[in-house]
């Protein structure tokens, strides 16, 4: 009998340690999320007035190049998937900060929201391919990588067409390695570090970093 009472009990810890996570977004979530697209936005509008001095010598050295500081902009979607890790997360909290950037004052106007929901989407894909189940460093740098090839691939269509093939490969690559390392890995380090505050303790983001502490 005891043998059986401690494999019941091993098998029901290891089934609900499988338990799939509950994707239904809280009022919180929203919340959250939300505010984290309106931070973002702000912080996007001001990169949007002071990259040029950073993107111009890279574009004299390398055309295309530029696009390494594109990982600002997409930072927004990346993090907020890794604080909610719910479906729509990235799209959304990416969404909300362009549309806040393009109501501060943008010079790409009504496009800027294009660009943030194809953005988002591009991390959207990544999370949605590890089943919102999987939050680790490679996962956030692989979310920023999708986010960047979604820019290069958006910008080359609207703003740089009938550059060439060369042009865009290289414009494409620097914006999966800008989004890979800008977006990816430095929000998964935000994150992190917002857990450890506490600031994240409603979260499954924050439960994990204090349960490791």
């Amino acid at each position: 009998m005891h043998s059986t009472v401690n494999t019941s009990t091993t098998s029901a810890a290891a089934t609900s340690g499988r338990r799939r996570p509950n994707l239904r977004w809280r009022v919180v979530d929203i919340v959250v999320a939300s505010v984290v697209g309106v931070a973002a936005g702000l912080i996007f509008w001001a990169w949007g007035i002071g990259y040029t001095p950073i993107a111009t010598p890279l574009e004299a050295l390398l055309p295309g190049a530029q696009s390494l500081t594109g990982g600002v902009w997409l930072f927004a979607g990346v993090l907020g998937g890794l604080i909610i890790r719910k479906p729509g997360a990235a799209i959304y909290t990416e969404l909300v900060a362009a549309a806040v950037s393009a109501l501060v004052g943008t010079q790409w106007g009504p496009l800027t929201l294009v660009s943030g929901l194809v953005q988002g989407l591009g991390a959207e894909i990544v999370f949605a391919a590890f089943l919102y189940a999987n939050y680790r460093v490679y996962v956030a740098v692989l979310a920023g990588a999708g986010a960047g090839l979604a820019l290069g691939i958006n910008d080359s269509i609207l703003w740089y067409p009938g550059l060439g093939s060369t042009f865009y490969a290289v414009y494409i690559t620097c914006a999966v390695i800008g989004g890979a390392i800008v977006a990816g890995l430095l929000s998964w380090v935000i994150a992190r570090a917002l857990a450890r505050t506490g600031a994240l303790n409603r979260f499954a983001a924050g439960r994990e970093v204090t349960a490791r502490a």
